[in-house]
């Protein structure tokens, strides 16, 4: 068979080409150049798609308390991804067992240590809580209950280890790393899978037969099958995280439904209505607030909170919201974007740094307060692995910063806050006030809250080393390409014309 290449089809097949140069794609015979045929962002296990917007952040209409920390703020967040409820006991177990049987040595048991939440966070002074101190976090019965006792650093290294095991099987479903390499993990310490250690070269994983295999679709220059996957191919996903305070607040006000699309067809997009700041998640509704043909869900609790003083889960016989401490994670019912518990059951911990007036220094698009700017530490002239299996990143240093005209610190953390020694202010953390930079906020309100504490506009803050038994967490994931979703373009796209080119 005689190999052809003619208008840009190659063995009879139609092959991509660059507009900038005509060169073909994936072809080795024009120098090899990859491009991935990955088109879409897949959903990870757990998660739901949030497509982003405008929306006004902090304060209802009806705030009671008319708290200065919350002032309202319009913002716009980016389309992302969150889990579609609170991370659950089991889940965390999950965790705790790959991290025992991992890093099973003596010389980690200050890592199994760590891992582990406090189940002290349930004793009280004046209550009886014993049984949840022993039984909560380990029970069967509690399986699909919050996870809580976990501090902020203890649900970021979560959001990690789950970003590794979700990208490993992926590989290994696909043939590029073979499957033992998942079933004899005993032992193996920082030897273990982990992403950037992957696609860094610092992890050597053994290929698996699709990698090997003629019908791999990824080549090397030459045309061979490639076995090492990159993140240009599109296969893994982006890390998953603890969402940012405006991401969080967002998806718990769940608008999606409140601009109803006439179809899916490209070009029909909904009327951009911006609605009335609503008090409670689960308000904006496809289906509203009651069934109108029976009124099965009249006077019903829609989430699990504190009703009044030494009220928390109403009288025998007919008990409000079947729960005086935490709900199983799915229960209640879900806000326009399809998530539980968004108000009530347990606080969550976001990924911002609380600073009271946050919302006033807040960017317009994606707010975020707690950036520090790392990269890779090659000070041995490579990447190199921590004692865990990590790669090592260290803070840039100033004079990286120097000739940048967007930032000029690596931690940014007070920035414009007035915390700057320059300006004669500190903190003086438990002397003068509660907030320190490791001031994290948590919203949402839980079991022994008030209906006050479960408007996503409130916010409170606890120290990311410390946990509560009102604190659990729940993860999100960065959306790449289209923010409408999978399959629908960026931008608007119109009807080229067609130009007249007759000669005068």
């Amino acid at each position: 068979m005689v190999a052809s290449c003619k208008n840009g089809k190659l063995f009879g097949k139609k092959t991509q080409k660059s507009d900038v140069t005509g060169w073909n794609y994936n072809d080795k015979n024009q120098g090899g150049y990859q491009v991935s045929k990955e088109k879409e962002q897949r959903t990870g296990p757990g998660l739901v798609f949030v497509q982003g917007g405008t929306f006004t952040m902090g304060a209802t209409e009806e705030d009671v308390m008319g708290d200065w920390n919350n002032a309202p703020r319009r913002v716009t967040v980016n389309s992302f991804y969150i889990d579609k409820s609170e991370v659950a006991n089991v889940h965390y177990r999950e965790y705790l067992y790959w991290i025992n049987t991992v890093f099973d040595g003596d010389e980690h048991q200050a890592v199994r240590n760590g891992a582990l939440p406090d189940t002290l966070c349930w004793r009280s002074e004046l209550a009886y809580n014993e049984p949840l101190v022993e039984y909560y976090f380990r029970h069967p019965s509690y399986n699909y209950y919050p996870v809580v006792g976990v501090t902020w650093k203890q649900a970021n290294d979560f959001c990690l280890w789950r970003s590794d095991r979700v990208n490993e099987l992926e590989l290994v479903k696909r043939g590029f790393i073979n499957d033992k390499s998942i079933k004899n993990v005993s032992g193996i310490a920082e030897e273990h899978f982990e992403t950037k250690s992957y696609l860094t070269g610092e992890f050597q994983a053994t290929p698996g037969k699709a990698a090997r295999s003629k019908s791999n679709t990824l080549k090397n220059p030459n045309g061979t099958p490639r076995t090492n996957v990159t993140f240009e191919d599109g296969i893994l996903l982006p890390n998953y995280r603890l969402p940012t305070e405006a991401e969080w607040e967002y998806a718990a006000l769940g608008y999606v439904h409140q601009n109803p699309q006439p179809s899916k067809k490209e070009g029909n997009r909904g009327e951009e209505l911006v609605a009335n700041k609503q008090v409670y998640s689960w308000s904006s509704n496809v289906n509203g607030l009651r069934d109108t043909r029976r009124g099965s869900w009249q006077g019903t609790f829609l989430a699990n909170f504190k009703r009044g003083s030494g009220d928390n889960m109403g009288v025998a016989g007919g008990l409000n919201d079947r729960a005086v401490y935490t709900a199983p994670v799915q229960s209640f019912y879900p806000n326009g974007f399809g998530l539980y518990n968004m108000s009530g059951n347990v606080n969550e911990w976001t990924a911002d740094v609380y600073r009271p007036l946050s919302l006033n220094d807040f960017d317009d698009v994606s707010p975020y307060r707690g950036n520090k700017y790392n990269t890779v530490d090659q000070t041995t002239g490579k990447p190199e692995r921590d004692s865990l299996g990590r790669i090592k990143y260290r803070l840039m240093t100033d004079d990286e910063s120097r000739s940048r005209r967007n930032y000029q610190k690596a931690d940014v953390i007070n920035y414009l806050d007035g915390d700057s020694l320059l300006q004669g202010v500190s903190y003086g953390y438990g002397k003068t006030t509660l907030i320190s930079d490791k001031s994290r906020v948590i919203k949402g309100g839980s079991w022994n809250d008030r209906a006050y504490w479960l408007s996503p506009g409130t916010r409170r803050f606890l120290e990311e080393d410390q946990s509560s038994s009102t604190v659990g967490f729940r993860c999100a994931m960065d959306r790449t390409g289209s923010p409408e979703g999978n399959g629908r373009k960026t931008g608007i796209n119109y009807k080229q014309r067609r130009q007249n080119t007759r000669k005068k």
